[in-house]
């Protein structure tokens, strides 16, 4: 029976560059943009020679660029080998797909060892990472968080199902997942961006890196099986809480065309700046964090506003979103002028976090917020029902983003198509991780030769 898994893609909008040091938190939103996965049988039985030989057949699959990888899995070493040394490979996807089988045995025990060994000889695919136009949505982590948890429902090591879904299993993907992301990638992340695809919108501080240092080992031999169990049981350390924007608000991404920038060396630039001047670099990251909490302050207390007073927020929301940032004044009641003043104080707490990464990045000689990008946020702050609009995540000419108040995101849209900037179909869905019972393609992909896809 197939297994279909889907993550979401990620926004992080404050926390650019002090989320990567403990204990600086920063606010992740996960969007609709969500990266499938398909687990299936391969075989409808079992092929004799697979128990004597220990191996069993991995099939990748990526529908979309027309790819298609086979794999021998070593039943032993629970090791990757492709077929073909001409092979197209993704290393997020085989290390997604080692450590999902490796959980299954560290999770198991040895009394299930049998029935696992006869799921695995029977096998399934996955597939690869689509190549899309660098946006930050963090494609590689969704990736790598669909394909684990599709592997660990398939396999019985977590069950996934709407209703039956427990932070246990949770932080089973997660930790496989954070694992084989940064294996992949050959260095430890933050991992804000797998935490946002398994938990879903949040408030994220990272964990320590010592926490994977025994899978680090794994590349040094040490056996995969005993090294997740070592992941399993480690100390994480991360912090997460529940967010998603208040209500009558809507995230909006905008590409606006002119080339992507390298986030691994946009960070070491910002590293050796810290190195170089870190009592300047201190301050500048002191007055961002504050920036930063205060954003999310003014967040929450206007998500606390909607609940308690929700028609005076219903309206100033309503009022607010026809009129430019300079025209909210005027609360007729005592709930309805502190729904403004924090709008207002919202604002204010994004046009100083821009500036302080603007200062970070001139005082790194990278362009955080690059002169494009400022006229553009600039005007777009300037919009009717306009809240907010910033770069997110490292910053550079990959994307921009707003949050807009109320119906009137249609006209940032037409505003930003006018600027020759492609306004994606991308919006906050709090929701991290699920098991996608209900997806029609599920009865159409069971007729299928392969067993996991991407899309």
């Amino acid at each position: 029976m197939a297994v279909i898994a889907s993550a979401p893609g990620k926004v992080l909008m404050t926390g650019g560059y002090l989320i990567l040091e403990r204990p600086n938190a920063g606010i992740v939103l996960s969007t609709n943009a969500r990266f499938y996965a398909i687990v299936k049988p391969l075989y409808e039985e079992i092929k004799p020679e697979s128990w004597a030989w220990a191996w069993t057949d991995v099939k990748l699959t990526s529908p979309q660029m027309s790819r298609e990888t086979i794999y021998k899995l070593s039943l032993k070493h629970l090791t990757l080998q492709p077929v073909s040394s001409s092979a197209s490979r993704n290393p997020f996807v085989e290390h997604a797909v080692q450590y999902a089988v490796a959980a299954a045995h560290a999770k198991l025990g040895k009394d299930k060892t049998d029935a696992l060994q006869k799921i695995l000889l029977q096998e399934e695919s996955s597939g690869q990472k689509p190549e899309v136009a660098k946006t930050g949505l963090g494609s590689s982590a969704a990736m790598t968080t669909a394909v684990v948890a599709s592997l660990l429902h398939y396999l019985g090591v977590v069950d996934l199902s709407s209703g039956k879904k427990v932070d246990a299993d949770l932080d089973i993907v997660h930790m496989i997942a954070q694992t084989a992301h940064c294996i992949a990638q050959g260095k430890v992340g933050s991992g804000f961006d797998v935490s946002s695809a398994v938990y879903g919108s949040q408030r994220y501080v990272r964990f320590s890196p010592e926490v994977l240092s025994s899978a680090q080992g794994a590349v040094k031999g040490i056996p995969l099986e005993e090294v997740i169990s070592d992941v399993l049981q480690a100390k994480w350390d991360h912090e997460r809480k529940k967010f998603s924007l208040p209500p009558s608000m809507t995230l909006l991404l905008g590409e606006p065309g002119t080339g992507g920038s390298s986030t691994p060396s946009m960070v070491g630039a910002v590293k050796k700046w810290q190195k170089s001047d870190p009592q300047n670099s201190l301050e500048t990251w002191r007055k961002l964090s504050e920036a930063n909490s205060a954003l999310e302050l003014h967040l929450n207390a206007l998500s606390g506003l909607a609940e308690k007073h929700s028609d005076a927020y219903k309206n100033v929301i309503n009022r607010c979103s026809v009129l430019t940032s300079e025209k909210w004044v005027g609360g007729e009641d005592e709930s309805s002028q502190a729904v403004i003043e924090a709008l207002l104080g919202a604002r204010n707490s994004m046009l100083g976090i821009r500036n302080h990464m603007r200062k970070m990045g001139e005082a790194a000689g990278i362009p955080i917020e690059p002169e494009s990008q400022s006229e553009l946020l600039d005007a777009t702050m300037n919009m009717e029902g306009v809240l907010l609009a910033g770069v997110p995540g490292a910053g550079g000419f990959d994307a921009v983003f707003a949050v807009t108040l109320g119906a009137s995101s249609d006209n940032v849209i037409r505003a930003w198509s006018s600027r020759n900037v492609l306004a994606l179909l991308v919006r906050e869905d709090p929701n991290g991780v699920s098991i996608e019972n209900n997806d029609p393609r599920a009865k159409e992909i069971t007729t299928a030769v392969s067993s996991i896809r991407i899309e």
